[in-house]
């Protein structure tokens, strides 16, 4: 999966020059994340509008449409993480409300599609990082926080600065013993 400052996305087979589909064209809003979900059946692109968007994977048409397109965060969209069976999604970026890390339920409409909002991150957060084992969040933010969320209960268990700048990257360990971050400095 290839995305890239125009905003297009497109998919490539191993052996095959050529894409197997293009999710979206050029002309759109900058790409700042992608994922497939853990079966391989989804993927989904965050960009720089604050929208989320997934595409189920297995699509027979050359331009298929989303089947979720959902403006996550007023200013941009910059990470997210797909959770448990990829019905719930918690998404990072930066909104007007300071609501800057968000839980999101796929399987309902998206007028009630939001769970919990956290506030958190001046500024926005950059990235984010699931914890499946211990149901945790990691956030990094644009001032150099980190902030590790309890998904169960939706609530921050710790906020700390880790850098004088962004933090751009998050890496967790297997067991889910250490987790490190990386920042613009």
């Amino acid at each position: 999966l290839t995305g890239a400052q125009d905003g297009s996305v497109r998919m490539f087979e191993w052996t095959r020059p050529q894409q197997l589909v293009c999710f979206r064209q050029a002309g759109n809003a900058r790409v700042t994340r992608m994922y497939f979900n853990s079966q391989g059946n989804k993927c989904g692109v965050a960009d720089g509008e604050g929208f989320l968007s997934i595409w189920q994977v297995n699509q027979t048409t050359s331009n298929p449409k989303p089947y979720l397109n959902w403006q996550c965060h007023s200013k941009t969209t910059s990470d997210f993480a797909f959770i448990t069976s990829s019905s719930l999604v918690a998404t990072s970026g930066q909104s007007n409300d300071n609501r800057n890390v968000c839980l999101w339920d796929t399987l309902v409409s998206s007028g009630n599609s939001l769970i919990h909002a956290f506030t958190c991150h001046d500024h926005g957060a950059t990235v984010l990082q699931y914890a499946p084992k211990h149901q945790l969040l990691i956030s990094g933010g644009r001032k150099g926080y980190i902030c590790i969320f309890d998904i169960r209960q939706r609530q921050i268990l710790y906020s700390f600065q880790a850098h004088e700048s962004a933090v751009k990257a998050l890496a967790l360990d297997p067991s889910e013993d250490y987790f490190v971050t990386g920042s613009a400095e």
